[in-house]
């Protein structure tokens, strides 16, 4: 049996005039160019449940000929961004009227699993490691469910999870492999899908990443590694422990996490000092009245005080902070622009990412906004960019909120700006050697 996966991926902006500005994500996309190359995990992953008999295949979509389609296959198993899913329902529509069954599996096949059993031969909603065996095994009698979930309740123990196949990849590629810790995140804010759509939080034993780590250094002497985790450094005693092993292998790594970590230094400095290039924090605003309510627990509201702790703990120690925010909460006025633009400059902040409010579907934000009747199409996946709006604003408009966000694009990532921050951010370090060597 032989079975091709398909990771659909890929930066776009629907909006002409953004589109045309090049939206900017650091360390990821720079005024339209991608700076960030790396495979799908999830094919890795699948791969690594895959019987032994089983060849499969891994493709990145933008390596697959528009015109022409894979051939041979017995199975084709897709995974897709939701930006992306119109693109990946037509592909695989041309696999189906070739005879090939096809299979959806990830995120947006568990958000919108009835709709997308529309457009392939079986689909995957839930955690892949348990349900794809199930799939390969009916697919070789040619017994394939419509879909396939887990049990009510049930999640997947990721302290049984396989070391992912990282040496299906051709290295050369890429310059970044992921690697996971840890699954969803405790913090359940309404915007976010990713972090509770797999169940509860849940976190794998320190050796267990390591064997992983080590598996990518034997397919790339010096990688760059990025975590991908929701939130990496929830618990600070396993963080330590893991941080402290990580040190002797010699890698560069990116994470994300939250603002908490700066409470314990110890856990920052060891970031420093195993290899942390930055580390990405969900800030969503500098004003505590759009902070409000944006989680059930108004924990980042709460926190808002130690944001500036933070970036000084984490960018003192040398190690960038990519600060992350959303336009158009509900307490956002057309001040919030330039109050995110004042943040920057006052924190020192190197990096920003700024994106606008997206009601991905099966998020409880999506069903808040479709009942008080403020989305602008009930089904827009193509617009799940992050910086398409399709909702109507609580205090402006929707002109308003687009005009500003190309404003607040335009004053953060001007070039003498973004020297600005890089100076300061060189200074920073300069301190730091000089105290260091007296």
């Amino acid at each position: 049996m032989k079975v091709a996966f398909i990771s659909m991926s890929g930066v776009r902006v629907r909006t002409r005039e953004l589109a045309e500005l090049g939206v900017p994500m650091p360390g990821f996309v720079d005024r339209g160019n991608v700076i960030a190359s790396l495979p799908s995990l999830a094919g890795a992953t699948l791969a690594a449940v895959t019987p032994p008999d089983v060849q499969f295949d891994y493709f990145d979509v933008a390596d697959i000929s528009d015109h022409d389609l894979l051939t041979g296959y017995d199975l084709v198993a897709f995974s897709t961004f939701t930006a992306m899913a119109y693109e990946c329902y037509a592909l695989a529509g041309r696999y189906r009227e070739a005879g090939i069954p096809v299979v959806l599996g990830g995120l947006h096949a568990t958000l919108v699993p009835e709709e997308a059993t529309q457009h392939f031969d079986a689909v995957c909603a839930g955690e892949g490691e348990e349900l794809w065996p199930r799939i390969i095994e009916d697919a070789r009698v040619g017994k394939l469910q419509s879909l396939y979930r887990q049990q009510d309740g049930r999640v997947y123990d990721i302290t049984q999870a396989p070391v992912p196949r990282f040496d299906l990849f051709e290295i050369e590629k890429y310059n970044r492999l992921t690697v996971q810790t840890s699954r969803g995140c405790p913090l359940d804010c309404e915007f976010c899908a990713a972090s509770k759509i797999f169940g509860r939080y849940r976190i794998k034993p320190v050796e267990q990443v390591m064997a992983e780590i080590d598996a990518i250094l034997e397919v790339w002497r010096d990688p760059f590694i990025e975590f991908a985790d929701d939130n990496t450094f929830v618990h600070k005693k396993w963080s330590k422990e893991f941080l402290r092993e990580l040190r002797g292998r010699n890698v560069r790594w990116f994470t994300e996490t939250d603002v908490s970590a700066a409470d314990d230094l110890e856990l920052i400095d060891l970031m420093a000092e195993s290899g942390c290039q930055q580390v990405l924090v969900g800030f969503e605003s500098p004003s505590k009245r759009s902070l409000d309510g944006i989680d059930r627990g108004n924990w980042k509201s709460k926190r808002r005080d130690t944001y500036e702790h933070f970036i000084d703990a984490v960018q003192s120690r040398g190690v960038t902070v990519n600060g992350c925010f959303i336009l158009g909460l509900d307490s956002d006025t057309p001040e919030v622009f330039e109050e995110i633009a004042d943040f920057v400059k006052h924190t020192g902040l190197l990096e920003t990412q700024v994106t606008v409010l997206t009601p991905f579907p099966g998020t409880r934000l999506y069903d808040r906004l479709k009942a008080e009747g403020r989305l602008l199409q009930d089904e827009y996946w193509d617009r799940c960019t992050l910086f398409d709006v399709n909702f109507v604003p609580r205090h402006m408009s929707v002109e308003e909120l687009e005009t500003g966000m190309r404003w607040l694009f335009e004053q953060l990532y001007s070039q003498e700006e973004q020297q600005r921050r890089r100076r300061h951010f060189m200074e920073l370090q300069k301190t730091r050697w000089s105290a260091a060597a007296s």
